[in-house]
């Protein structure tokens, strides 16, 4: 950054992504702690609240949309109840996906992997539209900011040099000029090669209008859940309750010592982002529904959502989300629900690669790990 204002409008782009990682200063470890101190396994509130899922019986008698999967729908327990996410002991960071509640929805077709750049790229060719990251920014959303400073861009992972504490995620992000879903680490960087990988920098209205483009749309939040599942009941993760069955990683996730640089260890067979589809499908034959990169979903973010519905005692049909967003952390931003977790995640600091659990970020906000994926009415 060549001057205070860009640097301050960096600093505001990548507070309002926060995304997933929010939680207040009282909660924060008293120790100085690292990531390489804290390594954890989450913990399961007593009991259990999940009931069985009951899958609908239709299946289309045509053939599924090309890259697309039928996911039959049906009734299922929805939400998590882990206690934490292994955030050095801190209780609460999940507590926006509790209660579980039972919802019901239709059946629906869904895309097999993330939207890459060869498919992004397709529709932006055939449509001409530009990304809102590779718009410049307005006096009107930065009144205080100097004109020169007004430069396109979005938000990318940095490391760190060492060890820092946990309890500040803008240590390990900033603002790069240039960066887009055609350069996503740059405007050095490239799609070349890259064609298979999920395309990233998009905020909320570039994957509503590339969905729409295809005839498609984003799914609600209640239809991602129940795609991830895979049909299966109250599940740690979209594969089952293990995080490696026979020692195997089932995801694009994080190992190592977070956020250093060159700290993940790429045990799971890649450092950084991959290509989609190079783990094993979940049971409905989705593929990266838990790592890689986040995913938009339809839904407005409210903390207190799940509770609302909880409380109805019913089962949901086709829940649309609430009628607006609510995030007391972060009260004057506008925010949608991501779903997944990205390659960022790690048991050290955000596990929001288990099945159940929850991430938001603001509509016009984007960043080098977070992506999309499209569903289809019947």
């Amino acid at each position: 950054m060549k001057n205070k204002t860009l640097w301050i409008f960096g600093l505001l782009t990548i507070f309002i992504i926060s995304i997933a990682y929010s939680f207040t200063k009282k909660d924060a470890p008293k120790k100085e702690t690292a990531a390489m101190d804290c390594t954890e396994q989450p913990s399961l509130s007593s009991g259990s609240d999940f009931k069985p899922t009951v899958e609908n019986k239709f299946k289309p008698a045509e053939k599924a949309p090309k890259g697309m999967v039928w996911i039959p729908g049906g009734e299922f327990s929805m939400g998590s109840n882990v206690e934490d996410e292994s955030l050095c002991s801190i209780k609460g960071v999940t507590k926006d996906a509790a209660p579980i509640h039972r919802v019901y929805v239709d059946g629906y077709y869904m895309d097999q992997t993330e939207v890459t750049n060869e498919e992004f790229e397709k529709f932006v060719k055939a449509t001409g539209y530009i990304t809102v990251a590779e718009q410049k920014p307005t006096k009107e959303e930065f009144p205080t900011a100097n004109e020169e400073d007004l430069i396109t861009g979005s938000v990318i992972f940095s490391p760190t040099s060492s060890a820092v504490n946990l309890n500040n995620f803008l240590q390990w992000w900033r603002y790069e000029p240039g960066a887009d879903w055609k350069h996503p680490d740059g405007p050095q960087s490239s799609i070349k090669g890259k064609e298979k990988y999920p395309v990233v920098h998009v905020v909320y209205e570039d994957a509503a209008a590339y969905a729409k483009w295809a005839g498609k749309r984003l799914p609600t939040e209640a239809e991602w859940e129940f795609a991830a599942r895979g049909g299966k009941t109250g599940n740690l993760y979209a594969w089952g309750n293990n995080l490696k069955p026979n020692g195997k990683f089932q995801a694009n996730i994080y190992q190592g010592h977070f956020p250093i640089k060159d700290g993940d260890t790429g045990e799971d067979g890649f450092k950084g982002i991959a290509p989609t589809a190079q783990y094993t499908p979940n049971a409905y034959g989705l593929y990266d529904m838990a790592g890689n990169v986040w995913e938009w979903v339809n839904d407005w973010y409210s903390v207190d959502y799940y509770k609302s519905l909880a409380e109805s005692g019913k089962t949901i049909k086709n829940p649309q989300g609430p009628a607006g967003y609510n995030d007391p952390n972060d009260p004057t931003q506008i925010k949608r629900v991501h779903r997944g977790g990205s390659f960022l995640c790690t048991d050290q600091y955000c596990t929001r690669y288990m099945v159940g659990t929850r991430g938001k970020g603001e509509i016009r906000s984007a960043a080098n790990h977070l992506g999309f994926r499209c569903v289809k009415s019947k």
